[in-house]
């Protein structure tokens, strides 16, 4: 059985949609354009989009805004930084940075699915200063240096 966390939020704008999921097992809340209309994102740039909502997420917790798989294999509409993250402290409005990689311009319309919020937990880390840290087989290695499969 699914367990749900009650989460607060606030319209900010009369026309803004409540985040909703879209099955049952959904991990990613849908989050809406909340436009007066239609807006052009040409090839290439960044436009932020309003959701007209607040969160009050729960101490411990963030919202993780990530891609919707079809508006950004269709239209080559993404969240510009990868992954957007509203903290729990935050309590304006949630906006989205979408960013258009394809070669024309795109339409997002009022209303539209722009992205997908994913609650998460987090651990605050206490950063120790040392001298040494334990050896590893890997090491100091990256990017690719584990092998390419």
């Amino acid at each position: 059985m699914k367990t749900a966390m009650k989460v607060a939020f606030k319209k900010l704008n009369a026309g803004a949609v409540v985040p909703s999921y879209g099955s049952e097992f959904a991990a990613g809340a849908d989050l809406y354009a909340c436009l007066d209309g239609d807006l052009e994102i040409q090839p290439h740039t960044t436009a932020v989009i309003p959701t007209g909502i607040a969160l009050e997420l729960p101490v411990g917790y963030a919202g993780l805004i990530y891609a919707r798989s079809g508006l950004a294999t269709k239209k080559g509409l993404a969240p510009a930084n990868k992954v957007g993250v509203v903290d729990c402290d935050y309590r304006g409005e949630v906006k989205v940075a979408l960013h258009n990689h394809s070669q024309i311009p795109q339409t997002v319309s009022a209303g539209e699915r722009i992205a997908q919020l994913v609650i998460a937990p987090y651990v605050t880390a206490q950063f120790v200063l040392s001298d040494e840290l334990s050896s590893t087989e890997r090491g100091a290695g990256g990017f690719g240096s584990t092998g390419s499969k």
